[in-house]
């Protein structure tokens, strides 16, 4: 018998919305103009090399995400520390709400995400960036 699932994607994501400041791609790209905010990217690497990247995002993949902020995880990154406002995207704007609520219920602040993720920039015209394929290490 298949395992029964008790919280479902559908209620995690209404909460995350409900907790989390959703921003649209405009607001987005006029917040990155003004530099006071940090564009985290979550997406998979092979996404990035196959669609491309906001140019000035940082790259941050979901599975790493608490890792990289906790200053006390010996992955840390400085970036989290930075006193500056964390805007989460994925593709669609489901895992970044995701990635957003698990970021500020660690205590980072302020974050949101981006509505509709980097589909939706494209859809806007904005810039998008190439992404080359890292080099296996010999």
């Amino acid at each position: 018998m298949p395992q029964q699932i008790t919280r479902g994607i559908k209620p995690m994501l209404e909460e995350a919305n409900a907790q989390i400041e959703t921003m649209s791609v405009q607001q987005v790209h006029d917040a990155m103009a003004k530099g006071d905010v940090v564009l985290v990217d979550i997406r998979d690497p092979r996404e990035m090399e196959r669609d491309g990247k906001i140019p000035g995002a940082f790259s941050c993949t979901r599975g790493m995400l608490e890792f990289w902020i906790d200053p006390q995880s010996p992955y840390a990154k400085p970036i989290f520390q930075e006193d500056k406002k964390f805007i989460f995207h994925c593709a669609g704007g489901l895992r970044s709400a995701l990635a957003a609520k698990t970021a500020d219920d660690m205590g980072l602040k302020p974050v949101a995400h981006m509505d509709g993720g980097f589909g939706a920039w494209l859809k806007a015209g904005l810039p998008v960036e190439k992404v080359e394929p890292k080099k296996p290490k010999v």
